[in-house]
């Protein structure tokens, strides 16, 4: 797996948000979905507009609630804006981000890197989930394409 560890101040994100539960893979199949209606009904070209921060690209947030087994899941962009009816705001905290390179058509290749998060790096690390949100960063270009780059960004902090 191509990683890398940074440091990032705290940041904002604009964007519209949906929940899903853990179960029946609930989250698997309603994600694509939510990308879908976004590109389709134009609310992907609004929020591009409004990307002013230093991350690049539509952004896919995942805020895990795993006591309530759901997470919520924001399509956004980084940005300094105002609350409004058609968005609303997240403030994503500074902290320690590995970065995993992604490389490949959606949502297949997303997938298969966050199963290899999970059960490959997590586990032999020295690094642990640091807070309850994670960062999918979808950069300009086709996203069905073979050499499509994308990259999750994870909260860690290390192991005690």
């Amino acid at each position: 797996m191509n990683v890398r560890i940074k440091e990032k101040d705290s940041f904002q994100v604009v964007g519209i948000k949906r929940s899903y539960l853990y179960t029946n893979d609930e989250n698997m199949k309603g994600i694509p979905k939510f990308w879908e209606e976004v590109n389709q009904n134009g609310q992907a070209d609004l929020l591009s507009s409004l990307n002013s921060g230093e991350l690049k690209g539509l952004l896919g947030v995942c805020v895990d609630d795993p006591q309530n087994e759901k997470l919520d899941y924001w399509i956004g962009v980084s940005g300094e804006e105002e609350k409004s009816d058609d968005y609303e705001l997240l403030e994503v905290p500074s902290g320690k981000w590995a970065i995993f390179a992604v490389n490949g058509p959606m949502p297949h290749s997303m997938q298969k890197i966050w199963k290899q998060i999970y059960s490959e790096w997590l586990p032999t690390n020295p690094y642990r989930l640091g807070s309850n949100i994670s960062l999918e960063v979808y950069n300009d270009g086709n996203p069905f394409s073979d050499d499509y780059y994308s990259e999750i960004w994870i909260s860690i902090m290390e192991k005690k």
